[in-house]
């Protein structure tokens, strides 16, 4: 069955469901997983009911879409990603992109949690995500070219827009927050990166280090729609500070941010 086939029947499977048309997506990363809770007149719709989509594995994503209001507008929410570490193909990652391009999103907003990189950002802030580095060595769009999602060989000088990057910066001033911004690298994982693989990705320029965003920004871009990925740095990359990191550190961190990270995206969303 070709790709597109498969986002069609998502697509109707879904719109049988709700009343919603949705304009936002969201991507929602580790520890704000809780801002779909706060969407209204919510329809949810559990990753394994939908046709084709894979189902998260990481117990701290739930694993269901949510459709419904947030902030006056009709948004659809990704509560959990997908990831490249759990054994999913790159198109099974960034399906629901695929998905929700075809629910009608124009603007996507992307979260994760990362390790800080640069000793300039520390742990608990937000980083606005300006460009990113792709280390993994492979890409969603490879494979058989499909015309009607989009073109072969995407531009992706701007992944990130400048339009919502400076929106995003202007509600960050509003709400009193110090907003970082800086380059985000990926990295498959599951394994923490070692001190040598993070003083490299320093000298490539990477402010952070990650193990999602970048396939979705890809297909995303790939697909039409403008995006804003913002990462909650829970931590500093191996080798800085000279002390194991642990998943435990990275949640409790991310937890301690999420109502910050929460007020912070419901702002952007609000004023989209």
């Amino acid at each position: 069955m070709l790709l597109r086939e498969k986002i069609e029947q998502a697509k109707q499977w879904i719109t049988q469901r709700t009343p919603h048309q949705p304009k936002i997506g969201l991507i929602l990363g580790s520890g704000l997983g809780s801002l779909a809770d706060e969407i209204e007149e919510r329809t949810v719709l559990p990753y394994a009911s939908i046709p084709h989509f894979a189902v998260s594995t990481v117990e701290s994503h739930v694993g269901q879409l949510v459709l419904g209001k947030l902030e006056g507008q009709t948004v659809v929410a990704m509560q959990g990603r997908l990831h490249f570490y759990e054994g999913h193909s790159l198109e099974a990652v960034t399906f629901p992109v695929r998905v929700m391009k075809a629910l009608g999103v124009e603007v996507m907003i992307i979260t994760n949690a990362s390790g800080a990189v640069h000793e300039r950002i520390k742990p608990g802030e937000l980083m606005l995500v300006s460009d990113h580095i792709n280390l993994t060595g492979s890409n969603p769009l490879i494979g058989p070219h499909d015309p009607q999602l989009g073109p072969r060989f995407p531009d992706m000088s701007e992944a990130y827009s400048k339009e919502l990057r400076s929106l995003a910066r202007k509600v960050a001033a509003e709400q009193g927050i110090e907003l970082q911004e800086g380059v985000y690298a990926w990295w498959t994982g599951p394994a923490f990166e070692t001190p040598a693989e993070v003083r490299m990705i320093r000298m490539l320029g990477g402010d952070a280090v990650g193990m999602s965003t970048v396939p979705e920004v890809i297909v995303a871009n790939h697909a039409g729609m403008k995006v804003l990925a913002v990462s909650c740095v829970c931590n500093m990359a191996a080798g800085i500070l000279e002390q194991p990191i642990t998943a435990e550190e990275v949640f409790a961190m991310a937890a301690k941010v999420k109502q910050k990270f929460a007020t912070f995206i419901r702002g952007v969303v609000r004023n989209l």
